[in-house]
């Protein structure tokens, strides 16, 4: 922030600690609430009562502090569970941010580890596989609708060493007995992205034991 003007003619008269956001901070300005910063930028501006600004200053502060929320709120949405860029980028928009904005708290973002489409695939496979069988050609289908590039989910598919065959027995041993018709069970498995040869192996497998 450029140096306080000596004619300033705007000054914080209280700084209050959010309710529902104890930390955030909301500042106000000759009496009038103006904006809110985390309790990080707040420090990082070292703002405190009795400070002056010009209105131009004041205007800066106030862009600012939109930044800041909007980088709050992206933080927020990462803190329920990893995200893809796409996904970022998409949530930021719905709130009306600026393409200039969004790419500055994304760029953000990446800086710091928190954006990093190589470790979202990474995890959400992982996560996948745990959760219930979930089939190669359905996780490629999951991550394109993250808009992850190709590259990084043919890296992440390659490093991953699942047996396919494996986790189709699985799955079919989990359903067989709601599939009681062969047909509809074998559409059922394709639809959950299997191979059709895998199909036929695995139940031809399962018919000689």
């Amino acid at each position: 922030m450029q140096a306080l003007r000596q004619l300033a003619t705007m000054k914080i008269s209280s700084i209050k600690q959010q309710v529902k956001r104890q930390d955030r901070y909301s500042i106000y300005v000759d009496e009038k609430y103006a904006f809110s910063l985390s309790e990080s930028e707040l420090l990082n501006l070292g703002l405190k009562i009795g400070q002056e600004f010009s209105k131009e200053e004041l205007e800066e502060l106030k862009q600012t502090a939109v930044l800041d929320k909007a980088y709050d709120r992206a933080l927020n949405l990462i803190a329920r569970r990893l995200r893809s860029e796409w996904e970022i980028r998409e949530y930021l928009k719905r709130k009306d941010y600026t393409p200039a904005l969004i790419d500055t708290i994304v760029n953000k973002l990446s800086i710091r580890g928190y954006v990093d489409d190589a470790k979202f695939a990474e995890a959400w496979v992982r996560n996948r596989r745990l959760l219930k069988p979930t089939a190669r050609r359905r996780l490629v289908q999951e991550l394109r609708a993250k808009r992850v590039p190709n590259e990084i989910i043919d890296q992440v598919l390659v490093a991953d060493e699942t047996d396919e065959l494996q986790v189709l027995r699985v799955l079919v041993e989990k359903k067989k007995s709601r599939y009681p018709d062969k047909l509809k069970f074998m559409q059922y498995l394709a639809r959950q992205g299997y191979d059709y040869d895998d199909i036929k192996a695995v139940l031809e497998e399962l018919k000689n034991h």
